[in-house]
């Protein structure tokens, strides 16, 4: 893939995500929420840009963080747990919450799979495939533990309760249902996408 390729890819990602993120910041349900969860967001875009010309990603890669950063910045328009489609789904289908919030942590490990094994075969980390898929795996179990007790760490230290700071919706369970939904997702997305990957991957 040549050089003039890679710019038009990652300045296209950029195009787009800036019109994701434009949208979402207009009036949205509460303006402290959206920022707070759209700070990932410009984390990893500022990331991405300092580091582009010493690693660009393949356009598969760029892909599946527009969908994840657009679900992001859904979330941090409406808020998890009042996000429209799924408010309708939940009742329609009388379901026991919003689940929208599942939906972004399955993204949570699909996303991140993809970025990772991109990393750990270019940069020839893994040098057998058999491992790749554990270790990516383990890799996106670890950023999806860590996001929970960041968002722990925030709990605390707003003073709120915590099922208000962490979007609980009265589950119990909510922790370790965000990190099995990415956990899935992180499976789904190497297995889906693999191939395709690697055949991006041997073009660069």
């Amino acid at each position: 893939m040549t050089t003039g390729r890679r710019d038009t890819h990652f300045h296209l990602f950029l195009l787009v995500m800036a019109a994701t993120i434009a949208i979402s910041a207009y009036s949205p349900h509460h303006q402290g929420l959206w920022f707070a969860h759209s700070i990932t967001v410009f984390f990893g875009l500022t990331v991405l840009t300092t580091t582009y010309r010493r690693f660009a990603f393949t356009p598969l890669a760029y892909f599946v963080m527009w969908l994840y950063g657009t679900v992001m910045m859904i979330g941090a328009h409406y808020t998890y747990e009042q996000e429209p489609l799924f408010h309708w789904l939940q009742q329609t289908f009388e379901l026991s919450r919003n689940y929208f919030d599942r939906f972004g942590h399955f993204f949570q490990g699909f996303t991140p799979a993809i970025i990772t094994r991109e990393i750990l075969i270019r940069q020839h980390v893994v040098a057998s495939k058999r491992w790749l898929f554990f270790i990516t795996l383990a890799i996106c179990l670890a950023i999806s533990a860590f996001y929970e007790l960041t968002e722990w760490w925030f709990a605390l230290s707003s003073g709120k309760k915590a099922e208000i700071s962490l979007g609980m919706q009265g589950d119990f369970w909510d922790t370790q249902w965000d990190m099995f939904m990415a956990f899935i997702g992180a499976a789904f997305g190497q297995l889906l996408l693999a191939k395709r990957h690697d055949r991006q991957i041997a073009k660069l």
